[in-house]
């Protein structure tokens, strides 16, 4: 079953006086990447979801945001004093530097320092007891990962019927070449002949080893018959990956590379307007390909 690295999934829910809104989304990425918006007083709660996630996504730039709402009956607010010593020692070494260098900046006014995020907070964010709160959001991620796995699954199926097809078409193309190569070994061979008769002609002194030898090494360099056992094999090896189960992509964009390569490779040989047709058709499937595998964790 293949995965899409693309999903996305909200929710929202409540406890004792507050209510939030949980956002999760991922985009394509190299390796596994969870960037967490959450409320960092609630101790701990990055690192209780992390696994969660990690236990479904392999690969994926994935963003979990959580909106905290409420929290105090009479919205009483109040200074985090670590937060606000932090913003001044800040502001006073960016002074320093400035008048160091000559420059004269305007002094925040105590509204622009309360403005700062994490200064200003609501009186329950002081507290250490955030426990039932936590319990409480913890609760509602399986929910949430539920629906961003089933997302991920149902946009995986539809890759998973789009690769299929293409898979197929690049097996019928290799098929179609494989059926041309018999008329076109034929067709080569009495070309081949015919130069060497007509090198042989009008070349007196030649030497006939050397001239068959160097036609040989043209006719070796024409057959395609290798290419096109790797395309077959190819072919069968994508089959393997997009049945099996766990995260393919990697794989299988390496495999469009191979696929690739042996359709230039074919092209470059073809010496048959037919065949080149083929391998051309052949190169834009493998693109098109290798484009929605990009997609694939």
């Amino acid at each position: 079953m293949l995965f899409s690295m693309t999903g996305f999934a909200a929710g929202q829910g409540g406890f004792a006086d507050w209510s939030w809104v949980w956002d999760i989304r991922s985009v394509n990425g190299r390796g596994f990447d969870l960037r967490a918006r959450l409320p960092d007083w609630i101790e701990g709660l990055e690192a209780d979801i992390r696994p969660l996630v990690q236990r479904l996504v392999a690969r994926g730039t994935v963003t979990l945001s959580l909106r905290l709402m409420g929290g105090t009956a009479g919205g009483d607010m109040a200074i985090d004093s670590a937060a606000l010593a932090r913003t001044l020692d800040q502001i006073a070494q960016i002074e320093a530097a400035a008048m160091a260098r000559g420059v004269n900046i305007v002094a925040p006014s105590a509204t622009d320092i309360l403005s700062q995020r994490g200064i200003l907070v609501a009186q329950a964010e002081t507290s250490r007891d955030t426990g039932a709160l936590k319990s409480a959001l913890l609760a509602e991620v399986p929910v949430l990962l539920a629906a961003f796995n089933a997302m991920r699954a149902a946009e995986g199926r539809a890759l998973y019927a789009i690769l299929t097809a293409q898979v197929d078409r690049i097996a019928k193309l290799t098929s179609q070449a494989q059926a041309l190569c018999t008329g076109r070994a034929d067709h080569m061979a009495v070309a081949l002949r015919a130069a060497l008769a007509r090198v042989m002609d009008n070349a007196q002194g030649a030497d006939q080893a050397r001239v068959t030898q160097e036609l040989a090494l043209i006719a070796v360099k024409s057959d395609i018959t290798e290419e096109l056992d790797r395309l077959n094999a190819h072919v069968g090896a994508a089959r393997d990956l997009l049945a099996s189960t766990g995260p393919v992509g990697r794989k299988l964009d390496f495999l469009t590379q191979e696929f690739n390569r042996e359709a230039n490779t074919l092209c470059s040989k073809s010496q048959n307007a037919a065949l080149t047709r083929l391998g051309l058709e052949l190169k834009t499937t493998i693109d098109q390909m290798r484009e929605q595998v990009q997609n694939v964790e």
